[in-house]
């Protein structure tokens, strides 16, 4: 039976070599996750600037670059398992795959709530409506989270994904106001309700993308550190 710790036994220079390429294949990983992080940050950007105008060649444009990200998350996953698989990494590798999994979930579910919103846009009969002044600042706000986010993950920058985690707080306010300033749009005018209705549906959508951030920012603090900030006081409101 052949020993299941033989690559401990490796001569040196074999062990170099595994090493080597061990490094590579996490460096072009990690390189993958960031293009796909991008490509739904631009897709969450199109279906919002879609919305507002009610632009509907944007909105499918959308569809169809979301059916590119549900690709490569697959394929970033199948990687991520093949590279567990063959060299078993340990320690801070261990660490950067088991973040390109969380974080590469959380990715295509981003690309999923802009489709979603897309969806939205296809449904509201034109003209565009007024906006509740909340959704409009969800949708500025959350596209900045994006990019911090993006930079922290590729500094890995613990205190700037800290920063992003605080700011999901402010979302989660925005999302209540636009809850009541959605029942005061009905109160003056209950004759177009679905579209009321349709506007707090973008706002829930918005919020959970910026729990996705959040969740891939706490990520980011445990792949640097090994600390698991989630449900902890350590984040303040």
């Amino acid at each position: 039976m052949p020993d299941q710790n033989s690559n401990h036994n490796d001569p040196p220079a074999m062990q170099l070599a595994g090493s080597i390429q061990l490094d590579e294949l996490l460096v072009a990983l990690r390189r993958r996750l960031i293009r796909e992080a991008s490509q739904a940050i631009d897709l969450l950007e199109l279906a919002v600037d879609s919305l507002w105008d009610l632009d509907i060649e944007g909105a499918k444009q959308v569809k169809i670059i979301e059916a590119q990200i549900d690709s490569e998350e697959v394929r970033i996953e199948q990687e991520c398992f093949r590279i567990l698989a063959l060299h078993q990494p340990f320690g801070a590798d261990f660490r950067l795959i088991t973040f390109c999994l969380k974080a590469n979930s959380d990715i295509e579910r981003v690309a999923d709530h802009a489709s979603s919103i897309a969806k939205i846009c296809r449904k509201i009969n034109p003209p565009a409506p007024q906006w509740p002044g909340a959704l409009r600042e969800m949708g500025q706000r959350v596209p900045i989270m994006c990019q911090s986010l993006l930079r922290a993950v590729v500094n890995t920058d613990t205190v700037g994904a800290m920063e992003v985690i605080k700011s999901d707080k402010a979302i989660d306010r925005l999302d209540k106001q636009v809850f009541l300033e959605v029942a005061k749009y009905l109160e003056q005018d209950d004759s177009d309700a679905a579209t009321g209705m349709y506007m707090y549906r973008v706002s829930r959508e918005i919020e959970r993308v910026g729990d996705l951030l959040g969740n891939i920012a706490e990520d980011i603090v445990y792949l640097v550190t090994g600390e698991i900030v989630r449900h902890t006081k350590l984040i303040k409101k």
